[in-house]
């Protein structure tokens, strides 16, 4: 039997393809990178998962297309520090947790690895949530959907069929040589199929003359007032309320949330610790340098900014400012009344609610029987109904059906439901793949084997999503990517310091223009990173998170300034 191929082996046989394409000429050169790339696409793989779907939803719902240009530009700060730290590991060599330890701060190396071991864990409870609703709700809902058999029965088949799926694929991946080259070829095609679902909707949707090119476009342009205030397109209906500051304030608090969830989703704190480690699994080193910013720019942000732009346009066509039909009371052509969705209803009750304990009191509504409080809420005038029907809380399924009218029940059903799968799926591969690296640097095992294997299956406790987060099962992205986004700068921090290390790079550390520019490309996405870092731990934590903040601040402080003495 023939020996499996070597990491090195496959490394040197990349390495001498590139260069003889590059004697060949630019297009020879591009044909190769096409043919060798991988890493880029494993990123892709694991930022198009249920965070990256629930953020576009939201922000088409919140925002409309006014934010189409937050999830872009979120990308373009990730590709910038992921082609940073592309250049500092094919450039060293050297296994990146080891190379922070010693050259940088180990304080910031420990914290970059449990901060990825902790977001590895928390990304797969929405990954399994999505992944099992995908199934019950639009691909399998006469089978494993709750009418069919008891809920908790379909999503342990469900979640049992992941693990299994998910388990085969990344051993696969550890199994080098031929395994890889699979494993690489089938997150490719999930992703491209992932891609191409989406956008068939919109395709549809366009043809059907239901998009503005115009409103696209002016949605590309960055917005930073919707930090502080609505998308103008909801001015009509604030100006009809009694209560504006109060809708205000709620749909403010909803975009802030929702902004700060998809410059997470983007590119987050696991993907810093993946591409390092799957491009020194390649066997690159310096020379594909130039290699791995194509892969990161073709295999990762194309894909990103077409799946996800098309379900904000998707989103935004059909729910910004709209609410679903019957939710007022509303009868269908035959005079009936339209019954909407159960998730809808329940979360236009609690808003609903919600605006009159704002006028009467929490305690003095709670005082009330249920039926006087079911009295308050219908009593409501019809311009605060209306608000309290536009800002309930979709889920992508209530997106899927929403879509029959444009492509046809069945079509809609599946198309969403087969993307939401493919998505939530590969998430969790990566995020697997993921912690199996992290484990065995920690040990200072080899990423191969026994450690890894052990490692990888951490994250699957993530099972544990559908069976505790059943409401709006993709809205539990948003508290996840708030928690990623706090830990986000720990990595762009640390990598700005790399890069400017001349004890780890050597002759390889950039110099002159080049310096310059990496240095304020890499300075502004960190500075980004860090005030939304910021902003979520001062929302979200209060006081004691900004003094947790403070006291890694310190302690990395500390240890600097103690190896500084030393030497």
């Amino acid at each position: 039997m023939a020996s499996k191929e070597t990491t090195g082996d496959t490394g040197s046989r990349e390495r001498e393809l590139i260069l003889n394409a590059r004697t060949k000429g630019p297009l020879a050169t591009v044909g190769a990178f096409i043919r060798l790339s991988g890493p880029g696409w494993l990123q892709s793989a694991i930022t198009l998962g249920g965070g990256s779907l629930g953020s576009s939803l939201f922000l088409g719902v919140l925002g409309g297309l006014a934010l189409l240009w937050l999830q872009p530009l979120a990308m373009i700060m990730g590709v910038i520090m992921l082609s940073a730290i592309a250049y500092v590991t094919l450039s060293t060599g050297e296994r990146p947790f080891d190379a922070i330890n010693q050259h940088v701060n180990p304080v910031l190396g420990w914290g970059w690895a449990l901060a990825t071991l902790m977001a590895n864990v928390v990304w797969c409870l929405p990954q399994f949530s999505l992944g099992t609703a995908a199934v019950q709700q639009n691909l399998l809902p006469n089978l494993l959907g709750a009418a069919a058999m008891p809920d908790v029965a379909g999503k342990l088949i469900i979640c049992a069929v992941i693990c299994v799926i998910c388990t085969a694929m990344v051993w696969s991946y550890n199994s080098g040589g031929r395994g890889v080259a699979i494993f690489n070829l089938i997150i490719k095609l999930m992703v491209a199929a992932i891609v191409l679902s989406f956008f068939g909707v919109v395709v549809k949707m366009a043809a059907m003359g239901k998009l503005s090119l115009g409103a696209i476009g002016a949605g590309l342009i960055p917005n930073l007032k919707l930090l502080s205030q609505p998308a103008a397109t909801f001015e009509p209906f604030l100006a009809a309320s009694n209560y504006r500051d109060f809708w205000q304030n709620l749909i403010v608090a909803q975009q802030r949330d929702v902004m700060i969830s998809a410059a997470a989703t983007a590119v987050g704190i696991n993907m810093t610790f993946l591409l390092p480690y799957s491009l020194l699994k390649r066997g690159w080193d310096k020379t594909c340098r130039g290699l791995a910013v194509f892969d990161l720019s073709t295999g990762l942000f194309i894909p990103f900014i077409l799946a996800t732009g098309c379900v904000v346009i998707a989103a935004a066509t059909q729910f910004h400012t709209k609410y679903e039909p019957g939710l007022l009371g509303e009868p269908d052509v035959g005079g009936a009344i339209v019954q909407p969705a159960g998730n809808v209803v329940k979360g236009y009750n609690a808003l609903a609610a919600k605006r009159v304990q704002h006028e009467i009191g929490t305690e003095t509504f709670a005082l009330l029987s249920d039926a006087d409080q079911a009295a308050a809420v219908a009593a409501l005038p019809r311009s605060e109904k209306v608000l309290s029907a536009m800002l309930v809380k979709r889920n992508a399924f209530n997106l899927a059906a929403s879509l029959s009218p444009l492509t046809g029940q069945t079509v809609a059903q599946y198309v969403f439901g087969f993307g939401v799968l493919g998505m939530a799926v590969s998430s969790i591969i990566i995020l697997m793949l993921i912690n199996g690296f992290t484990i065995c640097e920690i040990f200072r095992k080899s990423p191969t084997g026994k450690w890894y294997r052990i490692g990888s299956m951490i994250p699957l406790l993530g099972v544990l999503g559908p069976f505790f987060w059943k409401d709006v099962a993709v809205w539990l992205v948003m508290p996840t990517s708030v928690f990623g986004m706090m830990l986000l700068p720990i990595a762009y921090f640390t990598f700005l310091l790399m890069m400017n290390s001349r004890s780890l790079l050597g002759d390889n550390m950039p110099t002159g223009f080049a310096r310059v520019k990496w240095n304020v490309l890499m300075i502004t996405a960190t500075g980004l990173a860090t005030f939304g870092s910021i902003w979520s731990v001062w929302n979200k934590a209060g006081v004691k998170g900004m003094a947790a903040v403070g006291t890694f601040a310190a302690l990395a402080m500390a240890v600097h300034i103690i190896r500084l003495v030393r030497r």
